[in-house]
């Protein structure tokens, strides 16, 4: 999947070397992709790396940020967290990493994405919904707890726009482990 404006390219899987190479030659774009498509690129005049949710480990963490200051050059990252994701900082600790606090949300921004959302198609808010489970799902620390991982997932499902949440393959559930556990939906 790919969207492109006149300052932003969305990358999904299959198609990052063309832009991968567009944003390598350009000023000024922002890029927004995954894991996959980082892997082993270099970009050379990254200067601000935004994460966006639990790195899988420290690692993780690390390699992400390293897209940014590369050569010598100045970088800088962020790391977007939920609170029930900060247990992540303790791993990280020896990492010049603070705290910031939680910006307030102006209503108006709020409204832009909430009608943003509306516009999603309902088949990627159902992928959306059950990749979310099922990496959360595979974290040790989010995962153990499966009663707590749906409500969480259900939470993600509301922040979509969804009034429920997604009904999910029952053998995907059965591969997670998540079979009969209570406010997940199968089909």
């Amino acid at each position: 999947m790919v969207a492109l404006n006149r300052s932003v390219i969305f990358v999904g899987n299959g198609v990052e070397e063309q832009y991968s190479d567009e944003f390598r030659k350009s000023k000024g774009l922002i890029l927004v992709t995954s894991d996959v498509s980082a892997r082993g690129v270099d970009y050379p005049d990254v200067t601000l790396v935004v994460q966006v949710g639990l790195p899988a480990d420290r690692e993780q963490y690390i390699h992400r940020l390293g897209r940014t200051g590369r050569r010598g050059k100045e970088g800088q990252g962020i790391l977007l967290l939920a609170p029930w994701e900060e247990f992540f900082l303790a791993t990280a600790k020896d990492l010049p990493i603070g705290k910031a606090p939680v910006p307030s949300v102006d209503p108006d921004t709020k409204k832009k994405v909430e009608r943003a959302l509306s516009n999603v198609e309902m088949k990627n808010k159902e992928a959306a919904y059950q990749a979310w489970l099922g990496y959360y799902n595979s974290n040790k620390k989010v995962g153990k707890d499966k009663y707590r991982l749906v409500e969480l997932a259900n939470e993600f499902s509301r922040c979509m726009g969804l009034d429920s949440p997604p009904a999910i393959p029952k053998l995907v559930l059965g591969k997670m482990g998540l079979k009969n556990i209570p406010g997940l939906r199968s089909k």
